[in-house]
């Protein structure tokens, strides 16, 4: 296995790359892929899906070389993101992914939560006009998501909690946090916006790795708004 020299390609930082993996520090604003109602050849420039496709063909059109996808981070969200260089590695992680990883999340959310940590669990369902995503009763209609938290700071009237994800839902943090009255700050979609931006990283990312089954673990250095704030300060 190989490091890379940490070479930054369109708001992507590798981090690692060897002959089964590439991590990536992925910039907010950064589309994980092209969107689903299609997109231009000026759009997909700026996905991290053919942003290393393009890194390992090397510059050879005629290669069929690319990268697979086995996890997504929304546009806006910032931090560590992997990507399998073959379909046999995104099939193994695909088919065990929570079992083979773990993701651990930073956010600034909105007002002080009522205990110092907690879980929130619920069955999500998306809906197909809107693209939001939101918490069903029944079991039937939804995909089960478990998202356990932690309170790092407070101060301002938000809170800094750091996360781990134990499933990979579409939009899973956020709509969890909003519909515990606490939405991500910034976030325009399920809270009240702002002009920060949405404060949520992708903090830690570990996995076991496919072909030498070692514990790799890999981080993204925290956004300015992730610092520690207080009352007061």
């Amino acid at each position: 296995m190989k490091k890379s020299s940490h070479r930054t390609i369109r708001g992507i930082r590798i981090l690692y790359e060897d002959k089964d993996v590439i991590v990536v520090e992925k910039a907010a604003g950064v589309l994980s892929q092209a969107t689903r109602c299609g997109a231009s050849a000026r759009l997909r420039e700026h996905t991290v899906e053919d942003a290393l496709g393009d890194w390992v063909r090397k510059g050879q059109a005629k290669s069929r070389l690319r990268v697979y996808l086995v996890h997504r981070l929304d546009r806006d969200t910032s931090g560590v993101m992997m990507v399998a260089k073959s379909e046999e590695v995104q099939d193994y992680f695909r088919s065990n992914w929570n079992e083979l990883t773990e993701k651990t999340y930073l956010a600034r959310v909105e007002g002080k939560m009522d205990a110092p940590s907690g879980v929130f669990e619920s069955y999500l369902c998306e809906n197909p006009k809107t693209l939001n995503v939101y918490s069903v009763s029944d079991p039937a209609r939804g995909k089960f998501a478990r998202t356990e938290w932690e309170v790092m700071s407070e101060g301002h009237g938000t809170s800094l909690v750091r996360i781990a994800l134990k499933s990979g839902r579409r939009n899973q943090i956020r709509v969890h946090f909003a519909e515990a009255g606490h939405p991500v700050c910034g976030d325009v979609r399920y809270g009240t916006g702002g002009d920060r931006g949405l404060c949520l990283h992708a903090w830690r990312l570990s996995f076991i790795h496919p072909r030498t089954h070692e514990t790799c673990t890999f981080e993204a250095p925290p956004p300015r708004w992730a610092e520690i704030a207080k009352e007061g300060t």
